[in-house]
């Protein structure tokens, strides 16, 4: 027999393997369609059929991505009625206006565009078609901006009361919406989708371009994904050095987690680089640290105080060894991310872009950093909330629902099963449409009486519905 623990860890489980396979997808198709829009104005404004070709190339691409993303979504928010109703009922009518706003605004527009964008070129016009791209991409920032917003309040709490019911009710909608993580989340989040795009994207051209240095596609997207690199990546780990001093500020348990500081420093808190956290002994055993730094990066003063776990309840405590090596994998990624941006900036200069094969497979091996940042990214932010839900408000262990363990183990077995047979077949997909270079005259593409106007080559698929997490989680 399970008892009530495993019951809820069976349930914790599950919500997290459901939303690791969800997010790779948004935060690839996030960036991805921003991408598409990008790739039609130049060729809208240049006539260049390269631009059009690599349109076309990752259009379908997207579509793919944009299909698993809305399918895996589906099932997180069936989890909210089944393994989570309790959490439901006492946050609902916080959170599911934040959803339903997403479905009103996001969903419409991509909704009544995704067709156009697909199928819809020979019939519309290359401008009209350009606008139904742009709301595409449009659409996926809006759903990020929704859901964000809803995770984001659950991170810092505000604008609500409490009704007679016990719930969490509306106060301030303004304050809701705009609470004080959301902004530092949201750029944090929108800025690891593009920059994981451009390592995909880039890594893909790179593996054409040491196949063939001179093939047209891969020279523009190579180049246009090593220019967004180089300049995001730097931007990105300064809003991370943002957000994490908002979450200082507003979830210090969790940056206490993050750094692995166990105990109080009342004379300058060191940065640890590497050790083993003990959970257990409340240490970070074999330690390799910097004296003072960490008070230096999260204070600006090396003498600065900082506060340790030996100060929260150990009740209230995260679980450090994950959320202090995710930390540390998010980062380390994110250093990388940085040289390779550093690295393609020398190659320009050196009018080396295209000829230095040692660039090529950095960036080649780079090509899965971002799915691999961004979910170490959500594991440090939503294991470093626990053991809330509510951070402060609402616990974990209080939000699940009052069911036996083996239902629970049943559905996630269930779960797996059908991920990796359905999304492992999807991925496969992809990287088998990545692996053919891209050309001028595909098989499916036509020619437009006033322009260079070509099919997609895609069957529409009939039934594809939207999940409120679809496009962001």
């Amino acid at each position: 027999m399970f008892d009530d623990i495993s019951a809820l860890n069976l349930a914790r489980a599950q919500f997290a393997f459901t939303v690791s396979f969800h997010f790779i997808f948004p935060a690839f198709s996030i960036g991805l369609a921003s991408y598409l829009a990008v790739l039609e104005a130049l060729w809208l404004r240049t006539k260049n059929e390269v631009y059009l070709n690599l349109f076309k190339y990752w259009l379908k691409i997207f579509a793919l991505a944009f299909a698993m993303g809305v399918v895996s979504g589906i099932t997180m928010s069936y989890q909210f009625g089944t393994n989570w109703s309790v959490f439901s009922d006492k946050a609902g009518p916080i959170i599911g206006p934040l959803m339903a706003y997403e479905v009103m605004t996001a969903f419409f527009l991509e909704a009544g565009f995704l067709g156009v964008m697909l199928f819809g070129m020979n019939r519309v016009g290359p401008k009209l078609h350009f606008v139904a791209t742009l709301a595409v991409a449009v659409g996926t920032f809006i759903s990020a901006f929704w859901i964000l917003s809803a995770n984001s309040w659950m991170q810092t709490p505000q604008g609500f009361t409490m009704n007679a019911a016990g719930q969490f009710a509306p106060a301030d909608w303004l304050a809701i919406i705009f609470n004080p993580s959301f902004p530092y989340r949201l750029v944090h989040t929108v800025l690891g989708a593009y920059l994981t795009t451009a390592l995909v994207v880039g890594a893909v051209g790179a593996w054409h371009l040491l196949k063939d240095r001179t093939n047209p596609g891969a020279r523009v997207m190579f180049n246009m994904a090593m220019g967004l690199v180089a300049v995001a990546a730097p931007i990105q780990i300064f809003a991370g050095d943002m957000h994490g001093l908002n979450t200082l500020e507003h979830q210090p348990a969790k940056v206490m987690a993050m750094e692995g500081h166990y105990q109080s420093h009342p004379d300058g808190a060191p940065l640890i680089l590497f050790g083993i956290p003990d959970q257990k002994a409340g240490e970070v055993r074999a330690q390799i640290a910097i004296p003072k730094a960490s008070s230096l990066i999260l204070k600006h003063d090396p003498n600065a105080p900082l506060a340790g776990l030996d100060t929260v309840p150990r009740e209230d405590w995260p679980s450090v060894p994950v959320v202090f090596w995710s930390f540390r994998i998010m980062v380390g990624l994110g250093m990388l991310m940085l040289a390779l941006g550093a690295f393609s900036v020398l190659a320009r200069v050196r009018r080396g872009l295209y000829d230095w094969p040692l660039l090529h497979r950095f960036a080649l091996v780079m090509g899965p950093a971002g799915f691999v940042a961004v979910l170490a990214g959500w594991v440090t932010t939503e294991v470093g909330r626990q053991p809330f839900t509510v951070y402060g408000l609402l616990r974990t262990a209080h939000s699940a629902a009052p069911l036996d363990a083996p239902a629970v183990a049943a559905s996630l077995l269930a779960f797996v099963i059908v991920y990796f047979v359905v999304f492992s077949a999807g991925t496969g997909y992809i990287l088998k449409l990545m692996s053919h270079a891209p050309h001028a005259g595909e098989p499916g593409l036509e020619q437009g009486p006033d322009h260079p106007v070509r099919t997609a080559g895609i069957t529409p698929a009939p039934g594809i519905q939207h999940a409120s997490e679809g496009d962001a989680s």
